[in-house]
């Protein structure tokens, strides 16, 4: 007997093992997959400058330690000093705030 496979989408995969959305638990997943995106951001545009994870710290005025936590789990770093990072790889960022399904722009 021949095994079929049944093809189905990443979200309905993510639906029915982490929940739909709207739930606190698929709100969790998805902030925590942004954060995650962000501090793989950040670790390329640093290794496009050329820079070791040191000479980043000594720019933005924090240690080697920092940039590695920020690299790796920005969920406990300070928000200003992510920004500091950005600005000190000469990263432009952008945030898309989104309320009710409608952008808002500043």
């Amino acid at each position: 007997m021949a095994n079929t496979f049944k093809t189905v989408s990443i979200d309905t995969m993510i639906d029915k093992h982490i929940g739909k959305r709207g739930t606190d638990k698929r709100e969790a997943f998805e902030n925590e997959l942004r954060i995650d995106l962000l501090g793989q951001a950040i670790k390329q545009a640093r290794q496009r400058r050329n820079l070791t994870q040191e000479q980043l710290g000594e720019l933005v005025g924090v240690q080697k330690a920092q940039i590695s936590k920020i690299e790796n789990s920005v969920k406990n770093a300070r928000f200003e000093t992510i920004l500091k990072v950005f600005d000190a790889l000469g990263a432009k960022v952008n945030f898309n705030v989104e309320m009710n399904n409608e952008n808002l722009a500043y």
